[in-house]
């Protein structure tokens, strides 16, 4: 005779099992405005801009020191940030004035709070950053998503809903130093999602929190920041100016 098999089975509610998934919205998230679940239009790379990322590989990346392979996650188009992996940054380097267009999402992280939701950012030259950051509908900071971390809050918080794919437009004009001198600070207009949210700031600090530092008179790289989030990233592209 066969012995007698039991089996022990475990209900698992549907929500609990979305919670799994840090890109789907939970049954009790209550959006502003409907337009706010609607992913913002992809823009398409123009002439003359040096395309950054376009969903097929990180051949235009190294980690943040400068020679290591890229081991972020890649799929469907979509680059996503791995925790502990580090920051990675362009093998290029980018002087003079320039247009950075970023297309990012954050994910649905309820349980946390503060800069412990959807952190990352992007920082120009490597030492000025745009944070990233899951602010949707609270009251903007100088560490709010848009905010130029430490220097500058956004003018208004115009971010969508976590899940939601977002897009940043920044023109930035960099320092001018003469005989080793800055005469002049680093300044920057941000677009977010199409909303002026900076209009020709100048940046104070020459190298916002975790930035790469250096001499701020050469071209730096485009640094995405990992701070322990699954950030996702595509279509990035830079466009210097004429």
């Amino acid at each position: 005779m066969r012995p007698l098999l039991t089996f022990a089975f475990v209900l698992v509610p549907l929500a609990a099992l979305a919670a799994d998934d840090p890109y789907k919205l939970g049954d009790t998230f209550k959006a502003a405005k409907p337009e706010d679940l609607k992913d913002v239009a992809s823009t398409a790379p123009p002439e003359r801009a040096v395309v950054l990322f376009d969903g097929k590989d990180f051949s235009k990346w190294v980690k943040r020191d400068g020679t290591s392979a890229v081991k972020w996650t890649l799929k469907g188009g979509v680059m996503e940030g791995v925790k502990g992996h580090g920051d990675i940054i362009t093998r290029d380097v980018f002087g003079g004035k320039f247009k950075l267009h970023v297309e990012f999402r954050v994910p649905y992280e309820p349980g946390g709070s503060g800069q412990g939701r959807g952190n990352s950012g992007v920082y120009l030259q490597g030492r000025y950053e745009v944070q990233i950051l899951d602010s949707y509908g609270l009251k903007s900071g100088k560490n709010d998503c848009g905010a130029i971390y430490g220097v500058a809050a956004p003018a208004v918080n115009a971010c969508k809903a976590p899940t939601v794919w977002q897009s940043y437009d920044i023109e930035f004009t960099p320092p001018k130093v003469e005989n080793g001198k800055k005469t002049e600070p680093a300044r920057m207009t941000v677009s977010h999602n199409g909303i002026t949210i900076h209009d020709d700031v100048a940046v104070t600090s020459d190298n916002t929190t975790s930035g790469l530092g250096g001499d701020i008179s050469k071209p730096g790289p485009i640094l995405l920041q990992d701070h322990g989030h699954p950030v996702q990233f595509r279509n990035v592209w830079l466009l210097p100016a004429k």
